[in-house]
Parts: structure tokens; C-alpha cells; sequence
């Protein structure tokens, strides 16, 4: 198990808290961490250096990365991430961490993961859904909840393709990267998150 950044042998996991499914991936991870650690939001500069793992979480990604690139916590979550420090992003902030979105948008992406991504590639707010997906390594189909959900369509040899739909990807991993192109926080199937917290342990 990895030496966290409190000293007390507990992990600190940071959400993201500009817009989007904040509070529902707090209880998320309140839920896998029990006792074992502790879970912030991150508003602004500062909190994301004593950060275990992290947590973008879907919402409108011109929004967020709008807040990011001006509190300074995307400059905080780059330098994060070069140093290991786990990053689970879903939805929209899958979208915030890639390095290259199909279409034109109002904002530079983070540039963390190797792949290219389209946004709402589902379809609008109103065509959203739900579907059961085969997720490499689960014993059974994971019930999806895609919410005007963007895809990955292109990626480089060092992402893992955990999960597809067609021949679009929405599930990998990339090193300490965990990107997903749904909302694991809106079910009670916590395997995602808890390969999350296996990530930021060491353990996985």
C-alpha cells in the first residue's frame, strides 16, 4: 500500500466541486472508503496537492473547464497526475482530460489522456439511457447510466479499453486514469469506484 499524503495511512480523495454530480460522487466514495479515509470537495487552488486520488466528475465541460483554467486547479490536476496521483474522471470531466475533442469547442482540454473523444456522441439531453456493458475483469454486465454521454473513437496504444459500445470506447484506464463515458456515482454498483480506491492504494 502506497504512503499517503496525510501521514495517518488513510487516503484524501478530492472531487471536483465546480458543477455537475458532486454530491452523489461523495457519497460514492463515502461509501467504498467506510472508515478508511476521507473525501473533500475542491473548489479552488490548494486543496488538489493533498489529494490521494481525484475525481472529475461529469456536468458541461465548457463550464468546468472554464473554472478549472481560472481557479488554477487544471494546472493543479496536470501536475497531479505527472506525479501518479490517481484520477477518476467521468462524463464530462472524460471530455476535460483528454487530448483531443472532434469538435470544435471554447476550451483547451487538460491533455492527460491519450485519446480522442466526441462529445454528446449518444445523442442529446433527451436521448439519454441506460445499458448493461461488458467491463473487462467484472463477472458481470455493469448497468450504465449515459447521460448526453460523450465516447472515445480514437485512442493511442497505452490505453486499456475496459468497456465499449460499438466500436466506441466507454470505459478505459491510461496509467492512473480511470475515464468513463457514464455516471457510475448514479447507481449502487460501486465496482468503479472501488477499482478507484484499489488505484490510489496501490493495490490494483
Amino acid at each position: 500500500m502506497r504512503s499517503f499524503r496525510r501521514g495517518d495511512g488513510r487516503p484524501r480523495v478530492g472531487v471536483v466541486a465546480f458543477q455537475g454530480d458532486v454530491s452523489e460522487h461523495l457519497r460514492a466514495m463515502e461509501r467504498v472508503l467506510g472508515d478508511g479515509g476521507s473525501v473533500v470537495e475542491i473548489r479552488k487552488a490548494g486543496i488538489v496537492p493533498g489529494c490521494d486520488g481525484i475525481v472529475l466528475p461529469g456536468g458541461e465541460s465548457t463550464t468546468i473547464s472554464r473554472h478549472l483554467a481560472k481557479t488554477g486547479v487544471g494546472d493543479e490536476i496536470k501536475s497531479a497526475a505527472w506525479a501518479g496521483v490517481p484520477i477518476m474522471a467521468t462524463c464530462a470531466g472524460l471530455i476535460v482530460i483528454c487530448e483531443e475533442i472532434v469538435e470544435e469547442t471554447r476550451f483547451e482540454p487538460l491533455g492527460l489522456l491519450k485519446a480522442r473523444v466526441a462529445r454528446n456522441a449518444f445523442g442529446s439531453q433527451k436521448e439519454s439511457f441506460e445499458a448493461d456493458i461488458e467491463v473487462k475483469g467484472f463477472a458481470s454486465p455493469y448497468r450504465a447510466v449515459f447521460i448526453r454521454a460523450p465516447a472515445i473513437v480514437g485512442w493511442s496504444k497505452e490505453v486499456e479499453v475496459m468497456a465499449r459500445i460499438g466500436e466506441a470506447a466507454v470505459a478505459v484506464r491510461q496509467d492512473g486514469l480511470l475515464a468513463l463515458a457514464f455516471h457510475p456515482e448514479l447507481t449502487a454498483d460501486d465496482r468503479f469506484h472501488k477499482i478507484f480506491l484499489g488505484m490510489i492504494e496501490g493495490v490494483d
